[in-house]
């Protein structure tokens, strides 16, 4: 595979990237490369373009004014709809999952447009914020192991039909409906509620975007002792009885 590369996008760094989520960039890179890919990492900050030619885009969380003007700068630079039109894989995470959809509250109380790349919208919670770890078991068609991460937010997201859950919860509480659900996906657009950072708790999701990018079935074996212990101590920890 070292003929092959990949252009991986860190979008806004400078504004989402909260609970350690750039290292989802460096495990998606860093999988990548035991593969012997070569990576082009782009970060692109708040006051540049979104390039249209990348492989795989990455976006963090963040608070409400961050996320607020991040949502802003995405509409007005249109770069990562473009590039989901052209067939890229997106996956965001928590402020970047909700502006993937359709709306969100934003940090003055207001109905913020998101990009409209998820058929999700995103309320203000009224009760005690979603905070602790996560145990979920994610959509079977997607082929990966159970998931662990870190949910904390305030926001509950509402699926419509264009989209499935990313997963489904046996702890945490996930999209914050009630109904278990975690997360949405369509095609080769993903989002979740979960830090930890989630690729580090959960490499194959790493691997999942790489083989999109590639459009292969499969990938070279890699080491994953690291990442096998983290996932096990979290895994372990959370079903503790509190």
């Amino acid at each position: 595979m070292s003929d092959s590369s990949l252009r991986l996008v860190w979008v806004y760094p400078d504004l989402l990237s909260t609970y350690g989520d750039r290292g989802n960039a460096l495990v998606v890179e860093r999988r990548a490369r035991q593969r012997g890919l070569g990576v082009q990492r782009i970060d692109v900050r708040s006051d540049q373009a979104v390039p249209t030619s990348g492989d795989i885009y990455l976006i963090g969380g963040g608070e409400d004014r961050p996320q607020r003007l991040a949502a802003e700068r995405l509409r007005n630079d249109s770069g990562l709809v473009r590039a989901a039109e052209n067939g890229a894989i997106i996956l965001a995470v928590c402020a970047g999952y909700q502006i993937l959809g359709h709306e969100f509250v934003n940090d003055l109380g207001e109905r913020e447009p998101g990009l409209g790349l998820l058929d999700v919208w995103t309320t203000r919670g009224e009760g005690a914020r979603c905070v602790g770890d996560v145990l979920a078991e994610v959509d079977p068609r997607l082929g990966l192991p159970q998931l662990t991460g870190f949910e904390n937010h305030q926001g509950v997201t509402h699926l419509g039909q264009g989209v499935s859950p990313f997963a489904n919860v046996q702890v945490g509480r996930g999209n914050g409906t009630g109904d278990g659900t975690e997360g949405a996906w369509r095609d080769t657009v993903f989002g979740t509620y979960l830090h930890g950072p989630v690729m580090a708790r959960n490499p194959a999701v790493a691997d999942m975007l790489i083989k999109l990018a590639l459009d292969v079935n499969a990938l070279p074996p890699a080491d994953t002792t690291w990442y096998d212990a983290l996932r096990a101590e979290r895994i372990a920890a959370t079903r503790q009885p509190a």
